[in-house]
């Protein structure tokens, strides 16, 4: 059934709260927003709204005058409006976003590479937790703590936890040491050796329970819990134990001193403070987290605003985003003016599960802790637009330099580089790294697995890999990198490597600038010009030259790598007896490679999950017997046991 003309959907809509969405004609999502009143909020977006009896509906209707461009942008693009309507506003705020999460639309506010920021896990599904750095947080079986503005405060972070509370780091469901020796994490005190029974199950879950509560804020009742226990293990005379827990005490009260106390009567609370760019273009959220009266940290967020000015817009969709997992919220959150804060309270609440105020502060210790967020939020924001004004400038200066020194008719906004990667005559690969407008634009890099392995050649392989890629430019691939006109190509290479590339070029009927980049010392070579060029080592041409070439060489390696351990794999493991892709994956998984597991014990190989006791001591006695080969070597047999 054809879709109702925008204008009808207009009309259509209800004047009660609720949840829109905007649809472009490929029906992505492109916009999802709340609203106490749909109708009012929707009509904000579109000139001559349309009313029920209006007359013609069948004209698309356009964006309103003095909108930001980018919501022009969005609203010129809609092909049809969804609305869901909900009770309240708290609802509405609750389904947006899990319509956001969901969806991932692209005209909405958003934490800027928001997939990339840095966590805190704990695995609580194991028997014996890991605490653990990750950039994932969907599985529901472990607790998060996060999201970190930058990894070295989380690793740094880890490092403290790890010398307060001594967790096993190792991997796996299960530590495991079949030895019934404990590993050097042990010997220096950042483990309690659970693999060999050191510490019982139920100790070390009231170890991960004091983590919970160090990471939670919650230092006061941390530090009486364990005034009690060193009390209680000295008075049972288990003084060992009690020196322990003096230690981790000591270093609890130690951190405390450092940080700056606040108040005792502030409690615990977070403090959000927002700074928008006056177009609309960047944005940036301090939270300042003030844990039992003391300020424990203050994370810094830059936000894509998606064109949005609101400072309440931004924060509303920033606590969807910020507080998705529910256990360090804290009992108050103090937000700016304007924001809804009925609806932020009913939907942390229900993640917190236990009450959660939150507020406008207009006086006291808390509004100025929301000046200071504010204060921070602005100067960060300024200091990243002087960086990104500085960057633009030299990179601006880089595609001039190369311009000038290269005789090129204008920059090079795209720039290709072309490497190859081998060992010998197998697993010959090559690179093609891309630069926009000086920038590295990973979505557009594309690697060359080599059809012709039995050519050594390096002049061949690189003349392959130039020919397939102008081939698919001159038949206008579909690919948006490979149907793409490069402004400059790089090879990394001499003479013999550019002429190569050349005839493969001139072949597909392209013709496009290119030049060869030379280690020994940096030779610049250019077509038809018998001396190199030789750039002056400060020259901003010449290093945005060395980056795009040791970018190409680090991918190509990258990708060999992958194809060279599979290779490897495959050989070595093909041929085992008794062992199929199942116990294959879990031999892999165990050991981490084939060299491991080749020379493994016979006790470590029946360690392996799911490798019955039998087929292991079989595995032991074919490798051992036949001295199978690992990467091409043969293996010499062992003695046998005693």
């Amino acid at each position: 059934m054809a879709t109702a003309p925008l204008r009808e959907q207009l009309a259509a809509l209800p004047d009660a709260p609720g949840v829109y969405i905007y649809r472009d004609a490929s029906e992505r999502v492109m916009y999802v927003g709340k609203a106490k009143s749909l109708r009012k909020r929707v009509f904000s977006y579109f000139e001559a709204p349309v009313r029920p009896g209006d007359g013609d509906v069948t004209s698309h209707p356009g964006p309103r005058s003095g909108l930001h461009p980018r919501t022009v942008e969005m609203v010129s693009r809609v092909t049809r409006l969804e609305a869901l309507v909900v009770n309240t506003e708290e609802e509405a705020l609750i389904l947006e976003g899990n319509l956001i999460s969901t969806h991932r639309p692209p005209f909405n506010v958003k934490l800027r590479d928001d997939k990339s920021y840095p966590y805190i896990g704990i695995s609580m599904d194991e028997a014996y937790p890991r605490v653990y750095f990750t950039r994932e947080r969907r599985r529901r079986d472990r607790v998060y703590f996060g999201p970190f503005s930058n990894a070295s405060k989380v690793r740094e972070t880890l490092s403290l936890i790890g010398k307060i509370f001594p967790s096993r780091p190792c991997e796996g469901t299960e530590p495991g040491r079949p030895s019934g020796i404990p590993c050097l994490d042990y010997h220096i005190k950042r483990c309690m050796a659970p693999c060999v029974d050191y510490i019982s199950k139920d100790d070390y879950r009231g170890l991960i329970d004091q983590i919970v509560a160090f990471l939670s804020g919650r230092y006061r009742g941390l530090e009486s819990d364990l005034e009690v226990q060193m009390k209680q293990a000295a008075a049972e005379q288990r003084f060992e134990d009690a020196a322990l827990v003096r230690n981790r005490l000591n270093a609890v009260r130690h951190l405390m001193e450092r940080q700056l106390a606040i108040s005792d009567s502030m409690g615990s609370v977070d403090v959000i403070g927002v700074a928008v760019d006056s177009d609309g273009e960047a944005a940036n959220v301090q939270v300042l987290q003030v844990r039992d009266g003391v300020l424990g940290d203050r994370q810094s967020f830059f936000i894509d605003p998606a064109g949005a000015t609101d400072p309440s817009t931004i924060v509303e969709q920033f606590v969807l985003e910020y507080y998705a997992l529910g256990l360090a919220i804290p009992p108050l959150v103090v937000v700016p003016q304007g924001v809804a804060t009925n609806a932020i309270e009913a939907l942390l609440a229900e993640r917190r599960q236990s009450g959660v105020e939150v507020r406008a502060s207009e006086r006291g210790e808390k509004r100025r802790m929301q000046e200071m967020a504010e204060r921070n939020a602005q100067l960060a924001l300024d200091q990243d637009r002087a960086r990104v004004a500085r960057t633009r400038d030299r990179r601006t200066a880089a595609l001039g330099d190369l311009q000038e020194r290269l005789g090129l008719d204008a920059p090079p906004l795209r720039i290709e580089c072309y490497d190859i990667s081998n060992l010998g005559p197998t697993y010959a690969v090559a690179s093609m790294t891309v630069l926009i407008g000086a920038a590295p634009a990973k979505a557009h890099y594309r690697s060359f697995t080599m059809q012709h392995e039995g050519d050594a050649n390096d002049f061949a392989r690189i003349g392959e890999a130039i020919g397939r890629r102008m081939a698919r430019l001159a038949a206008g691939d579909a690919d948006p990198s490979l149907g793409a006109r490069p402004s400059l190509v790089v090879i990394d290479g001499g003479k013999g490597q550019l002429g190569a590339a050349l005839r493969a070029m001139r072949e597909a009927g392209v013709d496009v600038p290119m030049v060869s980049l030379a280690k020994r010392i940096e030779e610049v070579f250019v077509p038809g010009r018998s001396d190199p060029i030789l750039m002056p080592e400060d020259s901003p041409g010449l290093r945005l030259l060395q980056q795009v070439r040791d970018e190409a060489h680090r991918f190509a390696l990258r990708h060999h790598r992958t194809l060279r351990g599979k290779g490897m794999t495959a050989s070595a493991m093909d041929s085992l007896p008794g062992i199929g892709p199942a116990r294959r994956r879990a031999i892999l998984q165990h050991f981490g490679s084939p060299e491991r597991f080749m020379a493994a014990t016979r006790d470590e190989l029946e360690a392996v999950p799911g490798l019955p006791q039998k087929v292991a001591r079989d595995l032991y006695e074919f490798l051992n017997k036949t001295g199978a080969p690992v990467g091409g070597r043969r293996r010499v047999p062992r003695p046998p046991r005693p």
